[in-house]
């Protein structure tokens, strides 16, 4: 857990102001769940992407949310969310960037997209002039983490052709640039199919999960193909054990996992407490610096 500076939470007038607790990095490992020896798995999401595919009930969503809390949570990241059937991360839309939550909306989407590609060109352009490849802790700019409820409904659903085919490609362009200066990807999807999820969009994704998929082929478009030939498949995880699936990173073989599952409540609690935390350390910075609360990254 990484140290940050002390943070009081002013509670109202003729309150007390109220020390909060410790925070998270998103420099730190985050805790995903537990393997089948029960041991605790985590992963290190920084400078990687994750892609998280599986049938309903597999556990998708426990994975994306866990994954989100751990970010609302690390105040060294900003935070971006897009949600195709809006309830999924809707809980955590306070702690998001201003504009950085968008609904069933492919048009808004699309233009968030492109303002994190925008983002993304000018941290290439700093760390050219630093004479530098990657972003660092405590550099001037913070990572971010954009986290994908259903590729396929912005992908594949609604709107015209020409925008979902704009929506995949510029996915695919912050998915294989953005890990170095801070753009992490997190997306996951119920049809993990060839065509919402083509090879070489899937192959840029360091870390991939298969929750219980309905096929071997599917197993292996999440996985990479082979797996299943070798006995690694979502496809004989039992639809009684939601949230068991197979982990697998770069280069590494599949791990069974039962990821960590937040219920509604828990989910708008920690929400809750991520936003007055975001709240605090925005107007602690505008106070030191004379900016307007929430001011935009300038990257």
């Amino acid at each position: 857990m990484t140290a940050m500076p002390t943070l009081v939470a002013d509670t109202g007038p003729g309150s007390q102001p109220v020390t909060l607790g410790p925070v998270l990095s998103i420099f730190d490992p985050v805790h995903i769940g537990i393997d089948e020896f029960g041991q605790p798995v985590r992963v290190p999401l920084i400078y990687r992407n994750m892609l998280i595919g599986g049938e309903p009930g597999a556990g998708k969503s426990a994975l994306l949310n866990a994954v989100v809390a751990h970010a609302a949570l690390s105040l060294d990241c900003r935070l971006v969310l897009l949600d195709g059937k809006l309830v999924e991360l809707g809980q955590w839309r306070a702690c998001a960037e201003p504009g950085g939550f968008v609904g069933p909306d492919l048009d808004a989407a699309n233009k968030l997209l492109k303002r994190l590609q925008i983002m993304m060109d000018r941290r290439y352009a700093y760390l050219v002039d630093c004479e530098r490849r990657k972003v660092a802790a405590g550099d001037a700019f913070m990572p971010y983490v954009v986290a994908i409820d259903e590729i396929a409904y912005f992908s594949a659903t609604v709107g015209k052709k020409q925008d979902r085919e704009e929506f995949a490609a510029l996915l695919r362009d912050l998915v294989a640039r953005g890990r170095a200066v801070g753009i992490i990807v997190i997306a996951a999807t119920q049809r993990p199919s060839s065509d919402i999820i083509p090879t070489s969009l899937r192959d840029l994704f360091a870390w991939r999960f298969a929750g219980r998929c309905t096929s071997h082929s599917s197993s292996d478009i999440v996985l990479g193909h082979g797996w299943a030939q070798q006995g690694w498949t979502a496809n004989s995880i039992s639809p009684t054990n939601p949230g068991v699936g197979l982990l697998i990173a770069e280069g590494g073989t599949p791990q069974l996992v039962k990821t960590a599952y937040l219920d509604d409540a828990t989910c708008a609690a920690i929400a809750r407490y991520a936003a007055t935390l975001r709240t605090t350390v925005n107007r602690q910075a505008a106070t030191d610096t004379g900016q307007q609360p929430g001011a935009a990254d300038a990257a």
